[in-house]
Formats: C-alpha cells, sequence, structure tokens
C-alpha cells in the first residue's frame, strides 16, 4: 500500500492547519491533556467544534443523505490528527461511534434527530459500557432492563443499575448505554439505548484519575426508556458495540501526541549535559531513542493500515456488496502497539531526564517543562480504555492468528 497522502489530501492537512492557526486559544488547545482527555468539556471546546461543523469536516464520511460528503475515511484520519497533535478535542463519539452506528442500525426517527445535531455540534455524547465486574470484557454487563408500559401508555423499559468510568457523564446531555434485556443469553442479550442523563433516577459521581482527568460512576434508579430509543434491535446491541469498539480504539489513540512527545524527548537529549557530557553522546540513550524513533514509525504506518482498510470497507459497503466487516483485528493491533508505545515512551522519558521529571507538568524549570510527569501518569489509562492490552491480545490471537479462545 502506499504510505503517502496525495496531493488533495495534503492540501486538506494544510487547510486544516490554517484553520486551526488562525482560531488558536490556549483554552482549547492544551498538549498537556492526553489523548483520552481530549474532548469537548468547556463552552469554548465545544463552541470551537461548531465551527468546525459550519466547515463541512464533521461527518465527513457520512453519506450524503444524512448530510454528510461521502468523503474517504483518511481525511477523518487527516482532521482527527492535525487536532490531537494541537491538543484540541477530537471528533469521537458523536461522529464516530453514535453517528455511524445510528446511520447503520438506526431507527428513522433517531436518525432524525441525533444526525443533524451531531453534524453542528449541539450534542453531546457519554457512552456507557462498563461496569464494576463489566470492563473490558463488554458482554458481561449487568445493567438491569425490565419490559414495561408507562402510566402514558407507552412501551419501553426500566433501568436498574451502574456503570463505572464514563468519561463526559457530568456534562454530556445523552447517554449511549448497553443494557442486559436477555439474562440468559451473555452475547446476545444486550440492548443499546439512547438515555437523557438530565433523567430523574440518574446519580452521577465523579471518580478522578492518575492522570488527573474526570470519570464517572452513573447509577440507575427506575430509569424509564421508551422504546423509540432504543438503537436497532432488541440483544443485538453487543454486535453493534464491537463494530463501534473499532472505531473508538482507533479514533481515540491518535499517533500525533505520541510523536510530539517523542519529539520533546529528541530536543531534551540534543542539549541536555549530565556530569559534563553531553547526553547525546550516551551510547545506551542513543540506543533507546532510536528503538522509539522506529516504533513511531511503526505505529504510525499500522494506523495508516488501519485507514487503508477501513477505505476498502467503505467501498464495498457502498457498492452494496455484503460481508465487509470492520477491520477488527487492524484496530486491536493498532490500538495494542501504539498505547504500549506511549507508555514506554513515558518511562524512558522519566528515566533519562532524571529526578527533575518528577516535577508536575507545566513547571517551566523542569527537564520537557514537566511533560514526562503526566504522560507518565497519564499513559497507563490509555492502555486500559477502549479494552485493555490483554483484550487486544486475544482479540489478534483469535481473529490473526487462528489460536483457541483458551490456549
Amino acid at each position: 500500500m502506499d504510505f503517502e497522502f496525495d496531493p488533495e489530501q495534503q492540501q486538506f492537512a494544510i487547510d486544516v492547519r490554517e484553520f486551526l492557526d488562525a482560531n488558536d486559544d490556549p483554552d482549547v488547545f492544551d498538549v498537556t491533556r492526553e489523548n483520552m482527555a481530549q474532548i469537548v468539556d468547556t463552552p469554548k471546546r465545544r463552541a470551537f467544534m461548531k465551527s468546525l461543523g459550519h466547515k463541512g469536516w464533521l461527518g465527513m464520511t457520512w453519506p450524503e443523505e444524512y448530510g454528510g460528503s461521502a468523503g474517504e475515511g483518511v481525511y477523518e484520519y487527516i482532521l482527527n490528527e492535525q487536532l490531537a497533535g494541537r491538543g484540541g478535542p477530537q471528533i469521537g463519539k458523536g461522529v464516530g461511534i453514535i453517528g455511524k452506528t445510528l446511520i447503520a442500525h438506526g431507527s428513522d426517527h433517531l436518525k432524525a434527530e441525533f444526525l443533524p445535531q451531531i453534524l453542528e455540534n449541539d450534542v453531546e455524547f457519554a457512552v456507557g459500557y462498563s461496569e464494576p465486574d463489566a470492563g473490558s470484557d463488554a458482554a458481561a454487563m449487568r445493567l438491569k432492563a425490565e419490559r414495561v408500559t408507562s402510566d402514558a401508555g407507552e412501551d419501553g423499559w426500566i433501568l436498574n443499575g451502574q456503570k463505572t468510568w464514563t468519561t463526559s457523564a457530568h456534562f454530556a446531555e445523552w447517554y449511549w448505554v448497553g443494557a442486559r434485556t436477555d439474562l440468559e443469553n451473555k452475547h446476545m442479550g444486550i440492548t443499546l439505548m439512547l438515555v437523557p442523563l438530565d433523567q430523574e433516577g440518574i446519580t452521577i459521581t465523579g471518580i478522578w484519575t492518575m492522570g488527573d482527568e474526570r470519570t464517572n460512576e452513573v447509577w440507575f434508579d427506575n430509569v424509564f426508556v421508551s422504546d423509540s430509543y432504543v438503537v436497532g434491535q432488541v440483544n443485538y446491541g453487543f454486535r453493534y458495540i464491537s463494530q463501534a469498539l473499532d472505531l473508538e480504539r482507533f479514533t481515540m489513540f491518535t499517533m500525533a501526541p505520541i510523536l510530539e512527545r517523542l519529539d520533546l524527548l529528541t530536543d531534551y537529549i540534543k542539549d541536555a549535559v549530565r556530569d559534563g557530557e553531553p547526553l547525546r553522546n550516551d551510547p545506551k540513550i542513543r540506543a533507546r531513542l532510536a528503538r522509539l524513533h522506529t516504533d513511531g514509525e511503526v505505529a504510525r504506518v499500522m494506523g495508516l493500515k488501519f485507514v487503508a482498510e477501513a477505505v476498502k470497507v467503505e467501498h464495498g459497503v457502498r457498492a452494496g456488496k455484503e460481508g465487509f466487516q470492520p477491520p477488527t483485528v487492524e484496530a486491536s493491533e493498532y490500538k495494542l502497539f501504539a498505547t504500549e508505545l506511549s507508555k514506554r515512551l513515558a518511562d524512558a522519558a522519566m528515566d533519562i531526564a532524571g529526578p527533575g521529571a518528577q516535577l508536575r507538568v507545566k513547571t517551566e524549570d523542569a527537564p520537557m517543562k514537566g511533560r514526562s510527569e503526566s504522560t507518565y501518569r497519564y499513559t497507563v489509562i490509555d492502555t486500559i480504555g477502549g479494552g485493555a492490552s490483554e483484550i487486544q491480545k486475544n482479540i489478534i490471537s483469535r481473529r490473526a492468528m487462528g489460536l483457541p479462545k483458551n490456549f
């Protein structure tokens, strides 16, 4: 495959950079907020994302009938990487996970209500899969959904239980949540629903991570959800979630911040001196840095491989061919390699910079302005979110290598 962008794609990258330069704002762009923390959680960030919508850059890959431009996924990739490289909010859940799932499986009612709002960035979503006893194994979720008819005669479901590790629940308007609708069937007993987060019976409690970012526990106490807000078929939610996780594993773990931190470490080594000797002359440090740069290029190319495979799927679906599935293996390979590389890079920065690397981020006189300290804490989260590294290894071993489930 060709790992270079064509002239039109290169021009789009230039257009995005110029737009970001013209809209530069420290309240919107902060490179010290790593990957999953690059969210639309403030009014300024929300207004900025709305301006992207006005440019026609949200939902570029969506079909034209739903307000998109039927563009190839590579443009979405370029946009997301440019945003991530500046520490800006990413296109994330609405355009990718929710929007694309609704286009594929949602009712006309859900499409009409939510797709225009997503394109205008008029709505924010939280995603509710994880539970205290159902983390990387999404099929183990137990949030209970019971069939009821409301006092007003409306058919729907009553939800009771708990979700955890829900980023965005404290500012989002809608909850994209998986619930257990069949207790007897693990994988074919989950249903996806959309629930307003300001509804009575929902309690949101903050949890602060080791990376200084907020996530949440969400409690449901007799929360009613109408059938009209069920996504796709009842009990088919795990299938939809699995497809959406392929998007999450790729789009939420961008390469640009990793490469930016690699450049930062490289520049530090060029100028730093220890015991009167330049660090750049130390053979062990040179070898370690060479390995990181090599792995960085491998991860970048793995990301492009995922994009190329996703484009093939898009072409197949648009041509009306059957049997096309998201590139699950490529998504897991990229997510595993990139996030473990990110963690190794953080370890290297702490080791090489020495005791001063423990100073807090944005400390001006710290090595690399304290970036090492924050990324050392935060990159651990990257290896867990979207499915832990162990889960990615299981997916690769079974689907790419043909190994049995228990080996």
